[in-house]
């Protein structure tokens, strides 16, 4: 028979591997389409995960799969949350398009003013209302937009009519139909799609911010960029992380409340500030291996708003269709923006 003091340092033992045990209690697995190298899974989405695990003590811990590792397409990343495929992703809204119409209000044209503050007027928005229409089959975790959308090209365009013909591919359904507005040919697919379309010449340009272009490597295939002067963007896109909503509510209480504190607003504002700062140095290697950059001024500017204004006009109408009240949504964002300015 065991002494009575083995029996005791095996049970000391075994509590201790328990706790050993019992410190990772869960481990998410996190989803997303862009390259390692990217701004957001190396700048947002990993530092985000390590400030809950060490928040947690531990106890929750991640597991990365970018680029589409645990499979599927770009636009499958919202459902694979919603149905458990994974627990986490990132996604661009418009990448499932018709899917949540009123987050569209954020990418119609001109309509951003500084993406910080359009990104935390997103997410508002996401907060107090469309957590429980939109986006009901999931739990929100953040929503933002990127810095402001540049044209890309193979021959420079300095002017509305050198949008003629132009074969660009867009990301989302109303950056297409603005595209289409200005006179070009839109071709949307995800942002992964982009090297090898070009390169087969399936499309001569691409609208997409400064801040993702290192990560692939456009300035090795692209040679001049469009800018736009004046506090509107041309364009941007909507993007969010969400959870699968039965994993979140089967976490325990506490490490819920650990999950909240460091996602919704403050994850929103981490994105979008990381993503902004993105661009100087996204510019700045374009520039360096030979990219030609036109910044349109006011006057070329206030024409292509006067072009795109018809893209508006239709999405109110499509909103109208579906019982939504677009120029009310325009109002509200509008007044969220302008709240969420520095």
């Amino acid at each position: 028979m065991p002494s009575t003091r083995v029996l005791a340092a095996a049970a000391a033992l075994w509590l201790g591997l328990a706790g050993v045990a019992g410190a990772q209690e869960v481990t998410l697995r996190l989803h997303q389409f862009l390259p390692p190298p990217a701004t957001l899974p190396a700048k947002v989405l990993k530092p985000w995960a390590e400030s809950i695990e060490e928040a947690s003590g531990g106890r929750i811990k991640f597991e990365h799969y970018d680029a589409m590792s645990l499979g599927g397409r770009p636009p499958d990343l919202y459902d694979q949350a919603r149905d458990g495929a994974a627990d986490i992703i990132m996604t661009v809204t418009g990448y499932t398009p018709n899917r949540f119409p009123k987050s569209e209000v954020f990418e119609l044209p001109f309509m951003m003013r500084g993406s910080v503050a359009t990104s935390k007027a997103f997410w508002e928005m996401v907060e107090t209302e469309l957590q429980d229409s939109e986006y009901r089959e999931v739990k929100m975790l953040g929503a933002w937009v990127h810095g402001p959308g540049v044209i890309h090209t193979a021959e420079p365009v300095t002017r509305l009519e050198d949008m003629a013909g132009l074969k660009l591919r867009g990301p989302t359904r109303v950056i297409n139909a603005l595209l289409g507005s200005l006179g070009a040919v839109p071709v949307g697919m995800p942002l992964p799609a982009i090297p090898e379309a070009l390169s087969k010449g399936v499309v001569s340009g691409t609208v997409i911010p400064w801040e993702v272009t290192p990560a692939i490597k456009l300035s090795e295939l692209i040679e001049n960029a469009t800018e736009f002067s004046g506090p509107q963007a041309l364009y941007t896109a909507t993007i969010v992380a969400a959870m699968n909503r039965d994993r979140y509510e089967s976490l325990p209480e506490d490490l819920r409340a650990i999950i909240d504190e460091h996602s919704g607003l403050a994850l929103t504002t981490l994105a979008a500030e990381q993503m902004l700062a993105g661009d100087a140095p996204g510019r700045a290697l374009a520039v360096a291996n030979g990219t030609q950059v036109v910044t349109l001024d006011k006057a070329e500017v206030a024409r292509w708003k006067a072009a795109a204004e018809p893209v508006v006009a239709d999405w109110i109408g499509e909103m109208e269709a579906r019982g939504i009240d677009g120029r009310a949504a325009i109002e509200q964002a509008n007044a969220l923006i302008d709240k969420h300015q520095p």
